[in-house]
């Protein structure tokens, strides 16, 4: 449940399909975020 909803936030921010989000997926080298990015993720 938490997971899904993180999942949603993160292919939000990063304009990704939310399946391209797993639990192994690394935000700059899976999903090319920047540090931006993870810092709009953190407070999403």
């Amino acid at each position: 449940m938490e997971f899904e909803k993180l999942q949603k936030i993160i292919a939000e921010v990063l304009n990704v399909d939310p399946d391209e989000v797993t639990m192994d997926t690394t935000f700059i080298d899976d999903l090319g975020a920047d540090s931006l990015d993870v810092f709009q993720i953190i407070m999403g």
